[in-house]
C-alpha cells in the first residue's frame, strides 16, 4: 500500500521536470522577440578597455552610435513614418517606421533601384528600446553574450533605435539580413548607388575591427548626401568620418 503511492509520485515528480524543460524550449523556439527573464548585464567590466558614452544630441542625423556610444534610454523619434516602399511582410508593425527624412530618401532610393531593374524590399526599419533588449537577449540565450555582441547590438547601442537604418533585402525576398544577400544584384547596386539618396553600408567588409560588427551589406544608414557621398567614395565608415577611436569587437 505505502510503496505504490510512493512510486506514483517520484514518477509525477519526474515528469513535471520534463515538462519543464520542454515548455522553456518551446518558449524560446516561439518567442523570438519576447523579452528574455535573465537579463544580461551590459554594464562596462573591469576587464574592457573602452566605457560607453551616452551621446549629447541623439536626433542629430549623422550621430554616431555604436559599441561605444549609446542612445539614452528614453529616447524615441518624434517624427516617425511608414516609407512607402514594399517589405517582406505585410503586417503595419512598428518595423516599418522610419525618420521622415530617411523614409523619403529610401522611397526614392527604391524608385532608382526599380529603374536600373533591382527590385528590393524591407526588412526591418526602426526597433524600440524595448524592442532591442528582446531581441538582444534572445540571440544571447542562443548563441552566448560574446558571439551574441558580433552581430546583434546591445540595447541603446543599435542603429535601429534612431530611426536612421534599415535592412533589405532582393525582391524575391531571399538571404534578408543574411550572409548569402552579399554578391547579389541588388547587394551590388546598394554599394554603388546607395550614397546617392544619403545612405552608407553601415558596416563594410573588411572594417570590422573599427565598427565592431561583421559584414553587412543589407544594413542601409541615412546620413544625409553629402556626408554619406564622402564616406563611401572613400570607402571609410562613420567612425573614420567622424574622426572617432575604433570600437573594436
Amino acid at each position: 500500500m505505502t510503496k505504490l503511492p510512493l512510486l506514483m509520485t517520484i514518477m509525477i515528480v519526474i515528469a513535471s521536470m520534463l515538462a519543464g524543460c520542454s515548455m522553456k524550449q518551446n518558449f524560446v523556439e516561439n518567442q523570438s522577440t519576447a523579452p528574455s527573464k535573465n537579463v544580461v548585464d551590459t554594464t562596462t567590466s573591469k576587464n574592457e578597455k573602452k566605457s560607453v558614452s551616452v551621446v549629447a544630441n541623439p536626433s542629430a542625423i549623422p550621430v554616431l552610435v555604436n559599441k561605444v556610444n549609446k542612445l539614452p534610454a528614453s529616447y524615441q523619434p518624434n517624427d516617425l513614418v511608414d516609407p512607402d516602399i514594399p517589405f517582406i511582410f505585410k503586417a503595419k508593425v512598428e518595423k516599418r517606421k522610419m525618420r521622415s527624412s530617411a523614409a523619403r530618401a529610401i522611397e526614392k532610393l527604391f524608385i532608382g533601384a526599380k529603374h536600373d531593374g533591382v527590385s528590393l524590399l524591407g526588412v526591418s526599419a526602426y526597433r524600440s528600446h524595448a524592442a532591442q533588449v528582446a531581441v538582444f537577449n534572445h540571440y544571447v540565450s542562443i548563441d552566448g553574450v560574446k558571439a551574441a555582441k558580433t552581430y546583434s547590438a546591445v540595447p541603446g547601442t543599435s542603429e535601429h533605435e534612431t530611426g536612421l537604418a534599415i535592412d533589405v533585402t532582393g525582391g524575391d525576398g531571399k538571404c534578408a539580413a543574411e550572409d548569402c544577400f552579399a554578391g547579389t544584384s541588388a547587394a551590388k547596386w546598394l554599394e554603388k548607388h546607395a550614397d546617392e539618396y544619403g545612405f552608407i553600408i553601415r558596416y563594410p567588409k573588411g572594417k570590422e575591427d573599427i565598427t565592431g560588427y561583421q559584414y553587412e551589406p543589407w544594413h542601409l544608414r541615412y546620413v544625409g548626401k553629402s556626408v554619406a557621398q564622402k564616406i563611401m567614395s572613400k570607402k571609410i565608415t562613420l567612425e573614420e568620418y567622424l574622426e572617432t577611436i575604433q570600437v573594436n569587437k
